[in-house]
């Protein structure tokens, strides 16, 4: 058996993919442009892939193809339409980066609501050296004990950062976007709005369809206390990037973090390098899912998906 990785760098030079020669033949790409995917997936009966779009219009020369195996949860670069007329298997991972994910939600808040940047510069600027006292309590900051932390998203991720607000002593709330099990967890389920105007901390882990389109924008924002912070770690296009820049500027909120944007890697235009005050915005590129664990994690799954497939118990198969 033949398989193909189109873009291995997006798991880091760090974990070692070798194991995957234990399914057969494996030919390993870097990054893969949308122009080299069809040449490269032409003879191969398995890709491996994380971001890679493929379509219709690449996939009709693959004759060999069976089993497309992603390196990620979201299949949204793959259609899957296609897929199922072709015979061809879709196969996701899910649940690999749950506590990676919920880890880097409060390092994210913990960066914004401590002001540890500002610390750290005057402490290594030597202006502390010459402190007339032996602290120095310029930036406030406040305890989360006792906050509400308001989740949008309650799945394995919401359920794991609910855990970490409930160990700080926070009081969790949600709301669900998809309407489901609603009843099935220890939290208060309320509408959007409620969630907005109670919350001191905003944490989005929800999936991105066409509920979620846009959901949090200028209006959302000015719903919220304006000592909240809004995280973003579920995906870009839910929250509206523009609105929430003139949110920042507008001082409706404390501050915001993202760990996912709209298009990635950022453009260069963002309207979030506009802020006035930066230091009111947090964003990493997209590496809460990324920890040393959840990655070889996720090797270690794809591997099983395949093998699954071959023997005809196909594991977390979407086509």
């Amino acid at each position: 058996m033949k398989l193909c990785i189109l873009d291995a760098l997006t798991l880091g030079a760090d974990i070692d993919i070798t194991p995957f020669e234990s399914c057969g033949e494996v030919v390993v790409y870097d990054l893969t442009a949308p122009e080299e995917v069809e040449e490269r997936i032409k003879d191969v009966d398995v890709i491996i892939t994380n971001k890679v779009v493929l379509n219709g219009s690449n996939l009709k020369h693959a004759e060999r193809l069976k089993l497309i195996t992603l390196l990620a949860t979201g299949y949204n670069n793959i259609d899957t339409a296609y897929a199922k007329e072709r015979g061809i298997a879709v196969a996701n991972v899910a649940g690999y980066s749950t506590e990676s994910v919920a880890q880097h939600t409060f390092a994210m808040l913990l960066h914004l609501i401590e002001h540890n940047s500002a610390y750290d510069v005057y402490v290594k600027s030597k202006r502390y050296a010459s402190s007339e006292t032996f602290t120095y309590i310029a930036w406030p900051f406040h305890q989360l004990s006792g906050k509400t932390l308001g989740i949008i998203g309650l799945g394995a991720i919401g359920k794991a950062v609910a855990r970490i607000g409930v160990a700080f002593g926070m009081k969790v709330i949600y709301y669900s976007t998809s309407g489901k099990n609603i009843s099935d967890t220890e939290y208060e389920n309320v509408t959007l709005e409620e969630l907005l105007a109670s919350s001191d901390v905003v944490s989005i882990h929800a999936p991105y369809n066409e509920k979620t389109h846009g959901l949090i924008g200028y209006k959302e924002i000015a719903q919220m206390k304006s000592t909240a912070y809004l995280l973003n770690l579920g995906r870009g296009k839910i929250v509206v990037e523009e609105e929430l820049a003139k949110a920042l500027n507008d001082n409706l909120i404390e501050g915001a973090a993202l760990d996912v944007l709209a298009n990635e890697p950022i453009d260069a235009d963002n309207p979030l390098f506009e802020v006035k005050e930066q230091e009111k915005l947090f964003i990493t590129p997209h590496i809460a899912w990324a920890s040393v664990e959840a990655r070889q994690v996720l090797v270690q799954e794809v591997i099983e998906n395949i093998r699954a497939f071959e023997i005809g118990e196909m594991r977390n198969r979407i086509v």
